[in-house]
C-alpha cells in the first residue's frame, strides 16, 4: 500500500470511529446528571449507571484506540504530543470514572470522556481531510523508467521487462522512447532530452561512446546502449534514494499543535501529581486526593483544543487554493514564516522552459533584410527535428513570414542542415560548426542567449538567430519583493555558468548556482542550511525533487512534473513565482491564527486549573464541573469563530 491510499484510509477511519463514538456519546449525555440538570430533565432507570459504564468502556476502547496508540507510539520516542495529551485525559477520566461506579465517592466523568473522544476525532478527521497532500513522489519517479526495452541479442531484439536489465546489455532505444537504463551509446547518435533529470534546458547531442542517464527522452536517433548500473546503482535510484532521506528528516519535525501539547502534557502530570501530593501532605484522604488529582489533568486537555489548529488549517487550506497555493505539508506551511532564503530552479521556474527567439541580426555583407532572413532559416529548418529548429519555425509562423521551398535539404549530425533555396546553397550552423568553415563569429547584444545559430548564404555569413529561455515577467517582481522582506535569492540550474550569470544578474538575484546536477543541488541546499538559513526551494521537473525534499519549505511550480509536485510542501497552482510572496505572508497570518487559538484553547486553564486543584478550598470553593463544562464550551465556540475570521496579511514588501 503506498502513502497517498494509506492517508486516504486513515480519513475513512477517523471518519467512521467519529460516527461511532457520536453514536455512543449522545444516550452517554443523556444519562448524565449534569446534562439532565442544565437541560431541565430527569431519565433514569435501574442499572444506568451500568449501562453508561458499558457504553463508555466501548467508547473508550474502540473511539479512543488511535490517541492510545498514539500515545504509546509518541512515548517510545520520547516526542510526547498531541496523541500523549488526548490518550493521559481520556485514561485518566475513564480510570477515575469506573472507580466512582464501583464504589469512589466522587462524581464521575464519562461525560467528559465521551465528548473529548468525540470532538478529537472530528478534528483530526477535519484536518486530515484538509491537507490530503500525502506524497507519492517515489511511486511517480519510479515511473519515469519505461516498462518494458528492447534487449538486442545478436541480430535479434526482443522485449524485456525493465526490471530483467542486467549490466553489459546492450539496448536499442527507438526515436521518442524513454531510455531504459543508464550506459554508454555503442551505436547511433541522436539529442537527447535530459531536463527532467539534469536540468539542462536544451537536449544535448549524444553520440557513440556518450553516457545516457536512464528516464531520459530519446529524440529523432535509433541508438543501441550498453547497459552500465542497475537497481541500487542506477542514477534515478539515486535521486529516489535522495528524495527519500529527506523526506524522513523532515518528517520528524515536530507541528505546533503537538508542541503546545507536550507541554500541556507535562504541566497536567506535574500539577497533577503535586496535587495529590499536597492534599496527601496537608492531611486529606486518599480519595479526596484522587479527585482534586484526576480532575486537574481532565481539565487540562481542553476540549477546544482539538478544534483550535484543524479548524485553521481547514480554513487555511481552502482559502490558500483561491489563492493559488495547494498545502501538502501542514508542518512546512506553518513554518514558512521563518523562510529567510529561497533557491530557485531556472528552467521552468524563474523562465518559461521553451526557447524563444530573441534577436535576429544580419552581418555587414549581408544583403537581405531580418525578416528574409528569418524566411531562410525557418524554411530549411522545417526538415529538421532539432528543438532549436522547430522553435525558428514557430517564430516565422508568428511573425506571419511564408515559408518558401527548399531543394536537396540534408541534416549535418550535430552541426545543423543545408539546403538549396532560389538557387542559393543555405546553410544554417552552429557556432562550432561555423568556425570550423573559417568564420569569425560576430560580436552579440544578447548577454542572456543560451543557443545561437548561424545562417550562411553561399559561402557568406548572412546573419545570426539567437535564442532564449525567456524570463517569466513575474518572476522580476517576485525577486524584488522577496528581496525587500529581508529574503535573499538565489539560483540553482543544471545549465551552463554564461547562461545563469545573465539570468542571475538581469533578475538581481543575492547569487547563483550553476552546472548543477541533482544530488549537487541537494548539496547545495544543505550548504545554505549549514550557514543558519531556513531555506525554501522552489522547482519544476524531476531533477529538483531532492532538493525540494531536502529544503525546510519545498515550493513546486503547478505546470511541472508530478513528481516535483508530489515531492513539495507546496504547489503554485498558476505556476507564478510571485506567488510566493503571497504563499509567505500567508503563513504569516495563519500561524497568528493558530497562536490565537492555542491561547483560548488553553487560557481558560489558568484560571481553572489552580481552581481545580483546590487553592481556594479553605474559602469553601472548588471548580466544579459544571463550571468546567461551561469555560470549555465557550472557549470552544470561541475558537471555531476565531478560525473563520482568517485574511491573508498583504504586508508590504519592506
Amino acid at each position: 500500500m503506498n502513502h497517498t491510499e494509506h492517508h486516504r484510509m486513515m480519513i475513512k477511519d477517523f471518519r467512521t470511529r467519529f460516527y461511532f463514538s457520536l453514536a455512543l456519546t449522545l444516550p452517554i449525555l443523556a444519562l448524565t446528571p449534569l446534562v439532565q440538570n442544565t437541560m431541565g430533565f430527569e431519565w433514569t432507570f435501574p442499572g444506568a449507571d451500568y449501562v453508561v459504564f458499558s457504553l463508555a468502556t466501548i467508547l473508550y476502547i474502540i473511539g479512543g484506540w488511535p490517541f492510545l496508540s498514539g500515545m504509546v507510539e509518541e512515548l517510545k520516542e520520547k516526542s510526547p504530543g498531541m496523541m500523549t495529551l488526548i490518550g493521559m485525559a481520556i485514561t485518566v477520566a475513564y480510570g477515575y470514572s469506573t472507580a466512582v461506579t464501583f464504589g469512589l465517592s466522587g462524581t464521575a466523568f464519562y461525560w467528559e470522556l465521551a465528548t473529548l473522544i468525540a470532538i478529537m476525532l472530528a478534528g483530526h478527521w477535519i484536518e486530515m481531510s484538509s491537507v490530503v497532500g500525502a506524497s507519492a513522489a517515489l511511486e511517480k519517479l519510479a515511473r519515469l523508467m519505461p516498462a518494458t526495452a528492447h534487449k538486442k541479442k545478436g541480430e535479434t531484439i526482443q522485449d524485456i521487462p525493465s526490471q530483467q536489465i542486467q549490466d553489459g546489455d546492450f539496448l536499442v532505444v527507438k526515436p521518442g522512447e524513454k531510455i531504459p537504463a543508464d550506459g554508454h551509446i555503442t551505436e547511433g547518435e541522436s539529442y537527447v532530452n535530459e531536463s527532467m533529470i539534469t536540468g539542462e534546458s536544451r537536449p544535448v547531442h549524444r553520440k557513440e561512446g556518450d553516457a545516457l542517464i536512464g528516464g531520459s527522452i530519446n529524440g529523432e536517433g535509433s541508438l543501441t546502449l550498453e547497459v552500465e548500473g542497475v537497481g541500487e546503482d542506477a542514477y534515478l535510484s539515486k535521486i529516489i534514494q535522495m528524495v527519500q532521506n529527506a523526506q524522513e528528516a523532515k518528517s520528524k519535525t515536530q507541528k505546533l499543535s503537538d508542541r503546545a501539547a507536550k507541554y500541556l502534557t507535562i504541566s497536567a502530570l506535574t500539577v497533577g501529581f503535586a496535587t495529590l501530593a499536597a492534599w496527601l501532605i496537608v492531611g486529606f484522604d486518599l480519595q479526596f486526593a484522587i479527585t482534586r488529582m484526576a480532575t486537574v489533568m481532565i481539565i487540562t486537555c481542553p476540549h477546544a483544543l482539538g478544534l483550535a489548529i484543524p479548524l485553521v488549517v481547514s480554513v487555511s487550506t481552502a482559502k490558500s487554493a483561491q489563492n493559488g497555493l495547494l498545502i501538502q505539508n501542514r508542518t512546512a506551511f506553518e513554518q514558512a514564516r521563518k523562510i529567510n532564503a529561497i533557491v530557485f530552479d531556472k528552467t521552468g521556474t524563474l523562465t518559461e522552459g521553451t526557447f524563444t527567439v530573441t534577436e535576429v541580426s544580419r552581418t555587414d555583407s549581408s544583403q537581405i533584410g531580418k525578416e528574409e532572413l528569418v524566411q531562410l532559416a525557418a524554411s530549411l529548418e522545417t526538415y529538421s527535428e532539432h528543438p532549436i529548429g522547430k522553435s525558428i519555425v514557430a517564430y516565422a509562423q508568428e511573425q506571419s513570414i511564408e515559408l518558401i521551398p527548399v531543394e536537396d535539404a540534408k541534416a549535418i549530425k550535430g552541426k545543423g542542415i543545408s539546403g538549396t533555396i532560389h538557387g542559393s546553397t543555405i546553410l544554417v550552423a552552429s557556432p562550432s560548426h561555423v568556425r570550423e568553415l573559417g568564420f569569425e563569429i560576430p560580436p552579440s547584444s544578447e548577454e542572456k542567449a543560451v543557443t545561437r545559430v548561424f545562417v550562411v548564404s553561399d559561402d557568406v555569413l548572412i546573419g545570426s538567430i539567437i535564442l532564449s529561455d525567456t524570463i517569466r515577467e513575474q518572476s522580476y517582481q517576485a525577486i524584488s519583493s522577496l528581496q525587500k522582506m529581508g529574503i535573499s535569492c538565489w539560483m540553482l540550474t543544471g545549465d551552463n555558468e554564461a547562461t545563469a550569470q545573465a539570468v542571475s544578474k538581469e533578475l538581481g538575484m543575492d547569487g547563483y548556482f550553476a552546472e548543477v546536477l541533482p544530488d549537487e543541488k541537494q548539496t547545495k541546499i544543505k550548504e545554505l542550511q549549514n550557514k543558519g538559513l531556513f531555506v525554501a526551494m522552489t522547482g519544476d521537473g524531476v531533477n529538483d525533487s531532492p532538493a525540494l525534499a531536502q529544503a525546510d519549505v519545498g515550493i513546486a511550480i503547478g505546470s511541472g512534473t508530478d513528481v516535483a509536485a508530489s515531492t513539495a510542501d507546496i504547489i503554485l497552482v498558476h505556476s507564478n513565482p510571485q506567488d510566493i510572496v503571497t504563499l509567505i505572508q500567508f503563513g504569516k497570518a495563519t500561524y497568528r491564527k493558530m497562536i490565537q487559538n492555542l491561547i483560548w484553547a488553553t487560557a481558560y486553564n489558568i484560571l481553572a486549573i489552580p481552581l481545580a486543584a483546590g487553592v481556594l478550598y479553605s474559602l469553601g470553593f472548588v471548580l466544579q464541573p459544571e463550571i468546567g463544562a461551561i469555560l470549555m464550551t465557550l472557549s470552544t465556540v470561541i475558537v471555531a469563530v476565531n478560525a473563520r475570521l482568517l485574511r491573508i496579511s498583504k504586508e508590504p514588501a519592506n
